[in-house]
């Protein structure tokens, strides 16, 4: 029988998470009779609880020589299935761990196991959840290596530092600790999903208690952490040092608080672009979409904040040649609840620039919220009630494209309905939905998920990007069978989405029977209410209005059409005497100056009647297109953005920058 308890070690240990509903939550006596057969997770009250209890708790020792002998005694297995497990592992060729067959046969969580594998091998299993290390014994083990290998340092016990480890036989792991630590090592098994969110939650309490026990505020500013960074840069950090300084506290400090001040800001992105010296790494942040200087570091930390950020987002530190991406899960690090997706390209001079998008786990808005004229409100909600077809949401990069989409099933997210979705990446969550995270890379693509969704009885279907001809043929087909589908195209207007779409080959029969409708989008900064004033618009500023609203796409341009549209303006927005008010931006502390805050959308929506069905049929181009759109009654970007000037919601540069394209 193989005894080797590394046998038995899952290849990651937090997937025991999963099976903590298998144990009582509230702490349990180690010699009550009535307690669940089997071991118990201790769950001291505190480190020094935690001493006590090491030091009077009895040595665990199990007469057993064997482990089907120890599990029997702990009652988390009959003498039946003790024979049918070692009938498995005498089988020719089987070569299994008699662990591993228990659980593969289900007989024994996994969770069960370790723990009874840990007991049995004399080592106790902590439930951390109540212990808060001294700083001094935290100080032991530099937070790099603790995050990056799973150590939670608990207590000084003589010449022993008392560790919590997630594997207590990782011998490699215990000897880089007494090398480290200069100590003898005694390694307690966490119990299983509880180590690393105990490691994160320690330490950055000891950061926040360092802070509030010095002169300064408890919280420092952005500004106040990059002084302090710059000050033991200048006076006390050597060139060698710099890619072990990712320990320092105040640059982790710095980075929490950046991030903190990202979500804060409502931001989408941060951008962390390193230099050599005598210039400085540049942190900027976008904010409604416009790229804003934060803060400026030493040249000399650029290595320590790129390696502090890779820990973060478990990359390679060691790697600087070759981009790399992952996430960070923030809340794991003390923050609040907010996902980012962290990108590093290597640039010039052996240099890395950082990219985090802020992804936040966001939740849907409502379909009323995301600016939509109530006619096209109207309107699309009657096309997205229909039982089959497709409906696609096209503009560029950042334009909200996602969110637009999550609105839509938010309206439709019913009981009665089953809705898989694909997406890259899985940005926003609501119940209800089966979302899916595509991954190219193992051939989990669009197209891939496309047909497996159809195979899994959906009634609604939502693709992230239609970015092929095989995806965009499925989804196509799909809607023509049954299905309700949406997904995004990266196109400039509506009627250029259906002309792309037939340039990538798109039959123009099946493509036409199959469309709902196309929504074009872009995001405008909204006017900061809170310095933002009104004013009279002149003669001329009304002419220049209507010139941008015709010219944008009505047949009629001539001073008539100029005259009756600047009369249903004056009854739609005017006061009593018939003056047009218009806000103008102004700046203030709220806003940081610009006079803008936050962003709203504008829209173009283009319904598939029978003449623009007729037009694609004939493969007739976007100008077409476009024309019988706007004669059954369609606004352009620029005409819907013009009704929110109008609106006092934003401006006229702000609109005809977003809609130049």
């Amino acid at each position: 029988m193989n005894l080797d308890p590394r046998f038995f070690h899952a290849p990651a240990p937090e997937r025991a998470a999963l099976e903590l509903a298998d144990l009582p939550t509230h702490p349990i006596p180690l010699d009550d009779a009535s307690a669940r057969p089997g071991p118990q997770a201790l769950r001291p009250a505190g480190c020094e609880a935690l001493r006590a209890a090491l030091h009077e708790l009895p040595e665990l020792h199990h007469a057993a020589p064997h482990l089907g002998e120890a599990l029997l005694q702990a009652g988390l297995i009959d003498p039946a299935t003790l024979e049918r497990a070692l009938a498995l592992q005498a089988r020719p060729g089987a070569h299994r761990a008699l662990g591993r067959i228990l659980v593969d046969i289900g007989a024994l969580s996994e969770l069960r196991l370790r723990m009874a594998l840990a007991e049995w091998q004399g080592v106790r299993v902590i439930d951390p959840h109540e212990l808060q290390p001294d700083a001094n014994v935290l100080a032991a083990v530099p937070r790099a290596l603790a995050e990056r290998d799973g150590v939670l340092p608990l207590l000084m016990d003589g010449d022993a530092l008392v560790v919590l480890v997630a594997d207590p036989w990782d011998h490699a792991l215990l000897d880089q600790l007494r090398f480290a630590t200069q100590r003898r090592i005694r390694p307690l098994m966490a119990l299983p999903g509880s180590l690393m969110p105990a490691v994160h939650r320690a330490y950055a309490a000891a950061v926040q208690a360092g802070a509030a026990g010095s002169s300064s505020p408890a919280r420092s500013s952005l500004q106040e952490l990059a002084a302090q960074l710059r000050s033991a840069a200048d006076a006390t950090l050597p060139v060698e040092a710099e890619m072990a300084s990712e320990s320092d506290n105040t640059l982790v400090r710095l980075i929490n608080s950046l991030i903190e001040e990202a979500v804060r800001r409502n931001a989408s992105d941060i951008h962390i672009e390193t230099a050599d010296e005598p210039r400085q790494v540049q942190v900027r942040m976008r904010v409604d979409g416009e790229l804003v200087a934060v803060l400026e570091v030493p040249a000399r930390l650029r290595f320590a904040i790129v390696a502090r950020i890779k820990i973060m987002a478990e990359l390679d530190i060691s790697e600087h040649r070759k981009p790399q991406d992952g996430k960070i899960d923030f809340a794991r690090f003390g923050g609040p609840a907010v996902e980012l997706r962290v990108v590093t390209v290597p640039t010039a001079r052996g240099l890395e620039d950082v990219v985090l998008r802020l992804l936040g786990g966001r939740k849907p808005m409502a379909l009323e919220q995301i600016g939509l004229a109530d006619e096209s409100l109207a309107a699309l909600r009657s096309v997205i009630a229909k039982p089959y077809g497709l409906i696609l949401i096209c503009g560029p990069t950042g334009c909200g494209k996602t969110t637009t989409l999550h609105s839509v099933l938010r309206d439709i997210n019913t009981v009665g309905r089953k809705i898989w979705t694909a997406e890259d990446p899985v940005e926003i969550t609501q119940d209800g939905l089966r979302q899916v995270q595509v991954n190219a890379r193992i051939g989990w693509t669009f197209a891939a998920a496309m047909r497996t969704f159809l195979r899994a009885d959906p009634d609604v279907i939502m693709i992230g990007e239609m970015r092929d001809e095989e995806t965009a043929r499925i989804a196509v087909e799909a809607s023509l069978t049954g299905h309700l589908v949406l997904s995004t195209l990266h196109t400039n207007s509506a009627p250029e989405s259906i002309a792309r779409l037939l340039e990538i080959g798109l039959d123009p029969y099946n493509f036409s029977d199959s469309l709902l409708a196309i929504l074009a989008q872009r995001l405008v900064r909204t006017l900061c209410p809170h310095c933002c004033e009104s004013e009279i618009a002149g003669e001329d500023e009304l002419d220049a209005l209507a010139a941008q609203y015709l010219g944008s796409g009505s047949a009629q341009r001539d001073g008539a059409a100029h005259a009756a549209l600047r009369e249903r303006w004056r009854g739609l927005h005017g006061d009593a005497r018939g003056r047009i008010r218009l806000q103008r931006r102004r700046g203030c502390d709220h806003c940081g100056g610009t006079g803008y805050h936050g962003r709203m959308g504008i829209h173009e929506l283009m319904l598939a009647d029978d003449a623009v069905r007729r037009l694609i049929r004939h493969r007739d181009d976007a100008g077409a297109l476009q024309a019988a759109a706007l004669a059954a009654g369609m606004k352009t970007l620029r005409q819907d953005g013009i009704a929110k000037v109008l609106a006092g919601r934003t401006d006229l540069a702000e609109v005809l920058a977003a809609t130049n394209a």
